[in-house]
């Protein structure tokens, strides 16, 4: 029994496919309507830095983090705090490192920011792979629980009727990345964070309430409900059956700073500014929602422990995924009057957005990489739009696999695929970017070997984590592999992608490593002051 009541069940489905219609019908509308390769890939740049620090913010906020890290707030609670400010932290590493020289370096995509100073496919085809690598254990993770959540919220049970919620929401994001672009996906996460900030901050302000404005008593409240009593508000429950829970936090919160800082469908929006001014106030604007919505997620998450209980928010999911939704039911008590029922459904409603969201900016990130990165760099002059027709293919390339594998895999633990999502980030991504925008001498072979081993470690070590074998709670709880006592690869697979680089740089010789260091002079006013645009 979900709690939820039918009418609204009902209300939720209305809501549900009057988002998915207005939102498809407004892809059509705002979508590229020419062959122009600036208008499908960054919209022309026209977003005002209110947009677009919206649409950065929203891309930023995937459902995983919506209902993972509500869950583990409600579940351990300093923890999931802790996790959730390093979400915050990790765009504040975006916005003071790596945004300006994104912009000024880039065009389109990862892989043209890399070859700005490494011209060559190998580079290129690297960074593509790197993306999908990235960027595909994510959108599995939103489908697959995209089914179980609208399951949870509708009042089905059936496996038939959670895979055709995964299909058809996996249509649905196709035709968003190819029909709109980045303008008609843009919108499509204005919308979703406006709905996500506005529905969550009334819940929070109904949950702040019912504690008398009392933070201290909603606290106290919550650790005496949470069964473990005053650890509830002390670090190390997450992590309390591991063998090393301090290193283990540690190296869990590098992971998502560092990596949740260079996921490609986040950089792309680097993109879309028209100026590196427009850049920074962009990223002012995302920092800020995304401020507001860790301060909402952690009033709903506590509030939803405090209100009905650690043992009812696990029995409905042992990671507690459905705890932002418990929490939100929970505020309006027994009796549901109309009004609550129309903001529940606003809840669900915002809820349901941000899976259609996430996922279509993922896979346009993906797509785009493919037509740009592998298709159009193999042919010196491909019409544009020919490549604009590569990339809405390469989009249904890249979303039916997706479609079929989170199929496959919706009754498992999913939290694996999360944390291999940013320790890619974090262990290739973030040292090629690191090195490629700063160090002079840095050669094309070191940025091969950086974003080759960087990935190869991170898939080499995470089968032997905790989180996929030797718990209840894993991938694989009927067996036990777990041969590497951490919840992420982040202690060795982070020093490694910046250990690869620079042996890779050193492999390469002095002599190149000094052509590469006056290629970098070259653009290097360009990279670090946007002194020229590219065109």
């Amino acid at each position: 029994m979900t709690g939820f009541s039918d009418s609204a069940q009902a209300m939720s489905l209305v809501a549900f496919s009057a988002v998915a219609t207005i939102t498809l019908l407004l892809c059509v509308m705002t979508g590229p309507d020419g062959d122009d390769l600036d208008e499908f890939y960054t919209g022309y740049s026209s977003l005002s830095a209110l947009r677009n620090g919206l649409a950065i913010a929203g891309d930023y906020i995937s459902a995983a983090t919506v209902l993972g890290t509500g869950g583990v707030i409600a579940l351990c609670g300093y923890d999931g705090i802790v996790l959730a400010l390093s979400t915050v932290l990790s765009l504040m590493l975006l916005m003071f490192l790596l945004a300006e020289p994104l912009r000024n370096a880039g065009r389109f995509t990862m892989g043209d920011a890399l070859a700005r100073r490494m011209p060559g496919r190998a580079v290129r085809v690297a960074a593509c792979v790197v993306t999908l690598a990235a960027l595909l254990p994510l959108m599995l993770v939103q489908l697959a629980g995209a089914g179980q959540l609208l399951a949870f919220i509708l009042g089905f049970s059936g496996d038939s009727l959670k895979t055709g919620f995964i299909i058809g929401l996996g249509i649905l994001m196709i035709c968003y990345a190819a029909i709109g672009g980045m303008k008609g996906t843009a919108l499509i996460q204005i919308m979703k964070i406006v709905m996500l900030l506005g529905s969550g901050a009334v819940i929070a302000v109904l949950v702040m309430s019912r504690f008398d404005w009392n933070p201290a008593a909603l606290f106290d409240t919550a650790a005496r409900q949470s069964g473990v009593g005053p650890g509830y508000l002390r670090s190390g429950l997450e992590f309390a059956g591991g063998p090393y829970p301090r290193l283990d936090m540690i190296t869990s919160q590098l992971a998502v700073v560092i990596g949740g800082a260079c996921l490609p469908h986040v950089t792309m929006r680097m993109y879309t500014a028209s100026s590196a001014r427009q850049v920074r106030r962009s990223m002012s604007w995302a920092v800020s929602a995304v401020a507001v919505f860790v301060l909402v997620i952690t009033v709903v998450g506590v509030g939803a422990t405090a209100m009905i209980g650690r043992t009812v928010i696990a029995e409905a999911d042992p990671r507690g995924n459905t705890a932002y939704l418990l929490g939100s039911r929970a505020v309006f008590g027994p009796e549901v009057s109309t009004g609550e029922t129309f903001l529940f459904t606003a809840v669900t409603t915002a809820l349901f957005l941000t899976l259609l969201a996430s996922v279509a900016g993922m896979i346009l990130a993906c797509a785009n990489s493919l037509a740009h990165d592998v298709f159009a760099a193999r042919a010196r002059s491909m019409p544009a739009h020919r490549e604009i027709l590569l990339a809405r293919v390469s989009a249904l390339a890249v979303g039916v696999p997706t479609i079929f594998l989170a199929t496959l895999i919706q009754h498992r633990s999913l939290q694996p695929l999360v944390i291999l999502s940013f320790c890619v980030g974090a262990s290739a991504l973030a040292p090629a970017l690191v090195y490629a925008l700063f160090w002079r001498r840095y050669t094309r072979t070191g940025l091969l070997c950086t974003l080759i081993g960087g990935t190869v470690t991170v898939l080499l070590l995470m089968p032997g984590t905790n989180l996929v074998s030797g718990s209840p709670v894993s991938a694989f709880p009927e067996a036990d592999f777990n041969w590497l006592p951490f919840t992420t690869t982040g202690l060795v697979s982070i020093p490694a992608g910046f250990l690869f680089g620079w042996l890779g740089t050193v492999v390469s010789g002095r002599r190149k490593a000094e052509e590469q260091r006056r290629q970098y002079e070259a653009v290097e006013g360009l990279i670090l002051a946007g002194a020229v645009r590219r065109g």
